[in-house]
């Protein structure tokens, strides 16, 4: 049976703490889109502090110029529409931990576009916190990811909460009302129903509000 927490960051700060080793640590958030994985990761490199950096995987989305005219356009956020190589690739450099510093790639909301060496992750961070969709699929390489992080943690929100809100952020990157609707009950929802399928595979529950 997995633990449960609530979104209580302090609480979820002073657990990383209590099980560090001297080691950086990685720790994973997945869940499905508008759970609040990136809220809360945020959130949790704030309570942290300095010694911590937060590298969402969303910096490798496919760049529309990439995806525009193709099938790919109409299934955005899907799991092949990111560069799983350059994410492997990213976290063997966060693990292994040999460079002053590594420069991490950013996803800009509104834009809807990743923007590269947008996050300078030093070598003295001691925690990682890495946020997306798909970190405990194993579907081909996508299997490789969880061999380089340390916990992954599953993030929930009670799903009227989480379509309200992801309808919401739809519209504030741009959408029509209906087509921010349309977009979240239908490519959303599909990615929705295979990210909830990984979650037994996560090391705990994190149950946000």
């Amino acid at each position: 049976m997995q633990p449960v927490y609530s979104d209580d960051i302090a609480e979820l700060a002073v657990r990383l703490h209590s099980s560090a080793s001297g080691e950086r640590r990685i720790i994973g958030l997945v869940g499905p889109p508008g759970a609040g994985k990136s809220t809360l990761a945020q959130r949790l490199g704030r309570q942290l502090g300095q010694g911590s950096a937060v590298v969402p995987m969303d910096g490798f989305h496919l760049a529309n110029s990439i995806i525009d005219g193709t099938p790919l356009r109409d299934r955005k956020g899907a799991i092949d529409t990111f560069d799983i190589g350059g994410y492997l690739a990213l976290l063997k450099r966060l693990r292994d931990n040999n460079e002053d510093v590594v420069y991490a790639p950013a996803y800009r909301r509104g834009l809807e576009e990743p923007i590269a060496a947008s996050i300078a992750i030093p070598r003295s961070a001691g925690f990682i916190i890495t946020e997306g969709n798909y970190l405990l699929a194993d579907v081909g390489p996508w299997g490789r990811v969880r061999r380089y992080l340390d916990e992954v943690w599953f993030v929930e929100l009670p799903p009227k909460t989480r379509m309200s809100r992801l309808i919401q952020r739809h519209i504030d990157a741009g959408m029509e009302p209906g087509a921010a609707e349309a977009w979240a009950k239908g490519p959303d929802e599909v990615n929705a129903r295979y990210i909830e399928s990984t979650r037994n595979s996560a090391d705990a529950i994190i149950r946000c509000r």
